[in-house]
């Protein structure tokens, strides 16, 4: 199938998903489950988004995988897999801040960012009002417009996004790198959702980003959206991002951070 019938795919599935997450965000939200930490957190939104997505994608391409933030995997027999996060910034969107998005992308190979090829995804934040696509080889774009990372830049001249992890140790290691990584930043930006932070990259909202503890579903759509868009993402120790770290942004500032990143001990 070629890859612009994966993105339609991607593309209509995520709209309506978002539309179903709206929705459901417009009529209450109450914390249903927790999971790695108390903080971190589960809604019956997550599970109603993520359970219409997956009976969409079942009807469409019966014969692919799936892997889920919140119902797990499923093996397919096509060698292809969707990657899906219901609800990207579940915590935003508990206290209806904006930065909340719908990430579905299609991945060839195992699910795992240091093998698989990301061939199409989409991600959808209905209270922004943007919908970011990109395929393989054709580009990266917010609605019309093609997107591209922004040029290079000293990294004291970058606006750098990040998150923190839901596991108590794991933010306090976080936050001793922070502090004197923000001495040599133009600024620290930290939204609370990875998919929207590389959407921001791609569209050059962000000179680039970091994140420890990122899980497939967090990056698949958005990794793609950078790297279509013209900019590099990559682990810390690692060409391939990985669990431990994921940094994405224009290639040479990329390469700025993480020599910063290690030296701090990241």
């Amino acid at each position: 199938m070629p890859h612009d019938d994966l993105l339609a795919i991607a593309r209509a599935v995520a709209e309506e998903a978002g539309a179903l997450a709206a929705r459901l965000r417009r009529e209450g939200v109450e914390v249903q489950a927790t999971k790695t930490s108390p903080i971190d957190i589960v809604t019956a939104a997550d599970r109603a988004t993520e359970d219409l997505i997956r009976g969409r994608l079942a009807a469409l391409r019966p014969q692919d995988g799936f892997l889920g933030e919140e119902s797990g995997a499923d093996a397919g027999s096509s060698g292809l897999t969707w990657v899906v996060d219901p609800i990207d910034g579940t915590v935003n969107y508990l206290y209806d801040l904006p930065n909340w998005s719908v990430s579905i992308a299609v991945v060839e190979g195992d699910p795992d960012p240091r093998s698989w090829k990301a061939l199409a995804g989409a991600v959808h934040a209905p209270a922004l009002g943007e919908l970011y696509t990109a395929a393989a080889g054709a580009g990266a774009h917010l609605g019309d417009r093609e997107l591209r990372v922004r040029g290079p830049v000293p990294l004291d001249r970058a606006l750098v996004a990040t998150g923190f992890h839901y596991t108590s140790a794991i933010r306090t290691n976080q936050a001793r790198v922070a502090q004197p990584l923000l001495g040599r930043v133009r600024d620290l930006r930290r939204a609370g959702g990875a998919a929207i932070d590389l959407a921001y990259v791609a569209a050059g909202r962000l000179d680039a980003y970091f994140e420890q503890g990122l899980n497939p579903w967090d990056q698949a759509a958005g990794a793609l959206l950078v790297t279509e868009a013209g900019g590099a993402v990559r682990g810390l120790d690692e060409e391939a991002p990985t669990g431990r770290m994921v940094l994405a942004g224009q290639g040479d500032v990329v390469a700025e951070l993480r020599a910063a990143l290690l030296e701090l001990g990241a």
